[in-house]
């Protein structure tokens, strides 16, 4: 009996906590305006679960967390959004103007406003202007195993978020950006397991305000660009008029679509044009990187490891860095692998460029069949350059130039191109600079070096 009595309080108790919204009458059907429905059901708070249903929404439904309390939304995979206004589907604010340090945090953040959650639903944009869903001032969002398509941006993170985690997510074909960050104060955020593609905007983009501790991991991100668009990258990091440092990008597939200017990895760690600041801290391991104009470009970024990754299919560069510092590359492969390129594919050049560097070591690289390119690898206007274990094959040009560089080792690398048909152009020619040390090298033929006058 007392069993009993338990498991009916634990129902009344969850069905006390929870609005439930019904796919009968004008509710869910796709055909009325559902948006004050929904509003209604979101305003009671608590668990929010939609049934099977297409709601109508012509007006953005605002989660307001110091009203509502805790609160959850959650389709099941079976509940559809449509957005036929302006603005987000579903706009999450709260209160929380501090950091995620424990002492920062207000009681009323953990007593009605922590984890708000979305889970399992689908929301199309039907309106040129129509978001997925915004964040201001949350503490703690969880967005998991939500669709976003045919909207502008997917998730729109504003003003001041701690600790995101978006999770299992598919933000597809969107005019706009799947992640943004747009001028936002967030620290501890996580992208796992999604699928980013096909957004014109960009695919996980921050611009300005101060981002730390970003971590995307095991996600395909993939062509999310357009030509019709601003030049753009599956993953952009742009500093200007803010910062972004301590980003790690872990063993995802970022590739596709060779459209002007754009990139697979961009990070611009410049706040402000023409001054002297290198945002950093930037990690990426283990990825797959393809099939763009630059596979990834670094612009005044200091403190960077970029090992284990596969890099292909690079139409310009698989590799630019420029005016950047303290950056460690090795244990890359730098491949033409011959199935892969065909068709548009077979005009990519490859090749790792760097112009304005200093402090620079790369080590273990193995490079492949860079076409067109005055050099494999260029260094152009560098210092204090490490360069060890190096493999340098069938490439066009030279293998290894070096342009007005200075205070520089060059040790145990192999540089070879063993096609038959090609010219014996040197492995290695140095222009100009001063003070460079070349040891224990196995060269196909003979290095050139040409004075600086002579440039």
């Amino acid at each position: 009996m007392q069993s009993r009595c338990l498991f009916v309080l634990v129902v009344l108790v969850s069905a006390s906590l929870s609005a439930q919204v019904s796919p009968s009458g004008s509710v869910g059907d796709g055909k009325a305006d559902d948006t004050a429905a929904v509003q209604k059901a979101v305003d009671a708070g608590g668990a929010v679960r939609f049934a099977r249903g297409t709601y109508r929404l012509t007006r953005t439904v605002v989660i307001d967390l110091h009203q509502t309390g805790f609160i959850s939304l959650n389709g099941d995979g079976v509940a559809r959004f449509v957005m036929e206004g302006a603005g987000p589907a579903f706009h999450f604010k709260g209160t929380h103007g501090g950091t995620a340090a424990p002492k920062s945090l207000t009681p009323q953040i953990f007593e009605r406003q922590r984890t708000p959650m979305v889970d399992g639903i689908e929301i199309v944009g039907a309106h040129a202007e129509a978001d997925g869903i915004e964040a201001t001032g949350t503490m703690q969002l969880t967005i998991t195993r939500v669709a976003v398509h045919e909207a502008r941006h997917g998730i729109h993170l504003t003003v001041r978020n701690r600790n995101v985690i978006i999770s299992d997510c598919h933000l597809y074909h969107n005019t706009g950006i799947g992640v943004f960050y747009d001028q936002v104060d967030l620290h501890q955020s996580n992208i796992i397991g999604s699928h980013i593609s096909y957004n014109a905007g960009g695919g996980v983009v921050t611009r300005g305000g101060g981002v730390r501790n970003l971590h995307i991991g095991t996600c395909d991100i993939e062509s999310n660009m357009t030509p019709e668009a601003p030049p753009t990258a599956n993953v952009l990091i742009d500093c200007t008029g803010g910062s972004t440092a301590e980003v790690s990008i872990v063993g995802c597939t970022i590739q596709h679509n060779p459209s002007p200017g754009a990139a697979n990895v961009r990070f611009i760690g410049s706040s402000k044009p023409d001054d002297d600041t290198q945002w950093g801290h930037l990690s990426i391991t283990a990825n797959v990187l393809s099939d763009v104009e630059v596979n990834i470009d670094l612009q005044h970024v200091r403190g960077a490891v970029i090992t284990g990754n596969t890099f292909g299919g690079g139409f310009e560069h698989d590799l630019r860095v420029t005016n950047c510092s303290n950056i460690a590359i090795g244990s890359n492969t730098f491949d033409r692998n011959p199935p892969y390129y065909r068709g548009e594919r077979a005009v990519a050049k490859g090749g790792l460029v760097f112009r304005d560097c200093r402090d620079i070591t790369l080590t273990g690289m193995h490079i492949d069949g860079v076409r067109t390119h005055p050099a494999a690898v260029q260094i152009e206007d560098g210092d204090t350059f490490n360069i060890s274990g190096c493999t340098i094959l069938d490439s066009d040009g030279t293998g290894l130039l070096l342009k007005n560089v200075s205070n520089s080792l060059i040790t145990g690398c192999l540089i070879a191109d063993r096609r038959p048909e090609r010219a014996a152009a040197p492995s290695i020619r140095v222009e100009g600079g001063q003070a460079n040390t070349f040891a224990n090298n196995k060269l196909a033929h003979d290095s050139e070096t040409v004075p600086a006058a002579a440039k």
